[in-house]
């Protein structure tokens, strides 16, 4: 049976159909339809069929589904434990946050591929929530505070933030010193987030109001600086800005605990040799960065 038609077969499965599987693959329609083609006349039982709804797993492909994936699984575990030279081979897809991905992680995971010339990388930029399982991921760099979910979870290094504003905005609408000061600004947020401030051996929880939203970082930066408000970002978007004095950093005394980065997997006994090495170089740029070692302080892990 060809490991080939049964991957095929699994991301048809998990991505709801053909066309979106060769988007996945980064193959032609054709390719695929041939594939599955083969793998059926192999078994001699339909796996898939199509509807006005669309694609749908007969009761044999969706029984078919969970065995298929196990082999793949093992099988690409099974190569990279005989591989004489060491070498990572086969796909890794890797969801990361577009508020800092591209100028931060995008270099990382480039020199991923110059380390291993035989892995075949596919990145998918975004500050959507993304599901790794149902679309096919690998693995995801995320950023922030995690919510508790079924994902392993392994820290890469912690994110450094604060609250800045303009001193334009400063200007007109004064400076807060105490987090109650923060009810009466405008805040600029991803949504409707609350904001977690220091105070002694305190965690203080804030939930700040304003106007302008974003669902991305780079986008609370241009806010701010346009003296909309106070945004709390993490330190990597905003120290040119800082350094240049287009942003002033606010309530040094409440600054917020810190986040962290994470490498995301979905559950299962062992990582693939492909995600740890992407976590070790990952938690090796995190080391030698001054940007995510933190620009207002370190902390020990």
């Amino acid at each position: 049976m060809n490991i080939e038609e049964l991957q095929t077969f699994v991301d048809i499965a998990d991505a709801g159909g053909i066309s979106a599987a060769a988007l996945r693959l980064g193959v032609s329609k054709s390719i695929v339809s041939r594939r599955l083609a083969r793998l059926e006349m192999e078994l001699g039982t339909q796996l898939l069929t199509r509807s006005t709804r669309g694609t749908v797993l007969t009761e044999a492909g969706a029984a078919f589904r969970d065995y298929a994936a196990r082999v793949c699984v093992e099988i690409e575990v099974a190569k990279e434990t005989i591989s004489p030279d060491g070498e990572l081979r086969g796909r890794l897809r890797v969801a990361v946050p577009i508020s800092f991905g591209p100028t931060h992680f995008a270099p990382v995971i480039a020199e991923m591929a110059r380390r291993h010339p035989l892995l075949h990388i596919q990145t998918s930029y975004s500050d959507r929530f993304v599901d790794l399982i149902a679309e096919g991921y690998d693995c995801a760099i995320r950023v922030g505070y995690l919510a508790d979910s079924n994902l392993i979870a392994r820290r890469i290094g912690p994110i450094y933030g604060r609250l800045v504003a303009s001193p334009d905005y400063i200007k007109t609408h004064g400076q807060p010193e105490k987090p109650e000061e923060l009810i009466a600004h405008q805040a600029l947020m991803q949504g409707t987030e609350a904001w977690q401030l220091t105070d002694g051996g305190k965690t203080i929880t804030v939930h700040p109001q304003g106007r302008f939203k974003a669902d991305n970082g780079v986008a609370l930066v241009a806010a701010a600086l346009a003296g909309l408000g106070i945004a709390y970002l993490p330190d990597c978007l905003t120290h040119e800005h800082i350094a240049a004095g287009k942003l002033i950093p606010l309530m040094a005394r409440h600054s917020p605990p810190p986040a962290g980065a994470y490498i995301i997997r979905p559950p299962g006994q062992y990582p693939a040799r492909r995600i740890r090495a992407l976590t070790e170089i990952l938690i090796e740029h995190f080391n030698h960065s001054p940007y995510f070692a933190g620009t207002q302080q370190k902390t020990a892990l």
